[in-house]
């Protein structure tokens, strides 16, 4: 799936992990003590103590790319329970935006060959994606799923896309609170 992402969604990842740097770099000594991170992220944010301007702007891009080279949900969570923050919510959304996104891409791919070819679009066609999705959230109905991307990539209508949508982040979510329920 990440061979699809375009160079545009890189770079909106990217700043995503540059605002949970940032939200990192004001952690105070006391958060700070209970961060998750290793230490090669603890010394990165105490370099960015007293650091202004310029300097400050490089050495929190420079954060985020240590943040990229490791999981990072842990740290999200971190930052959501401590300051508020509403970083993870957003990380989920756009998660299942491209979910959505790769799919609907993928089915109209497939309903342009079908076009081409003058068969019918089927509603259980071949897809890899759909396979890889089920295995990473296993509590999605793939009938549901496919009746859904079929509607849409037959008719267009936006109902179908935003129909898509919700069952995505609904998906993310619900593993979310899994993960949790399993980690009490």
């Amino acid at each position: 799936m990440a061979d699809l992402i375009s160079r545009s969604e890189k770079k909106r990842m990217y700043k995503q992990v540059e605002e949970l740097a940032r939200e990192v770099a004001d952690l105070s000594d006391k958060e700070l003590k209970k961060f998750p991170g290793g230490t090669v992220i603890h010394e990165e944010i105490l370099a960015t103590r007293g650091l202004k301007g310029g300097s400050r702007k490089r050495q929190i891009k420079y954060l985020a790319k240590v943040l990229r080279q490791g999981p990072i949900d842990e740290i999200y969570l971190f930052v959501t329970n401590r300051k508020g923050s509403n970083l993870h919510a957003k990380k989920q959304f756009h998660a299942a935006e491209r979910m959505r996104d790769t799919l609907i891409n993928e089915a109209v791919e497939i309903h342009q060959e079908c076009l081409g070819s003058q068969i019918p679009f089927e509603i259980n066609w071949e897809s890899n994606f759909i396979a890889e999705i089920l295995g990473e959230y296993p509590n999605l109905d793939e009938a549901e799923l496919r009746r859904v991307i079929h509607q849409y990539v037959t008719t267009r209508n936006k109902v179908h896309y935003r129909e898509l949508f919700r069952v995505m982040k609904a998906a993310v979510e619900q593993k979310e609170r899994l993960q949790k329920s399993g980690e009490e």
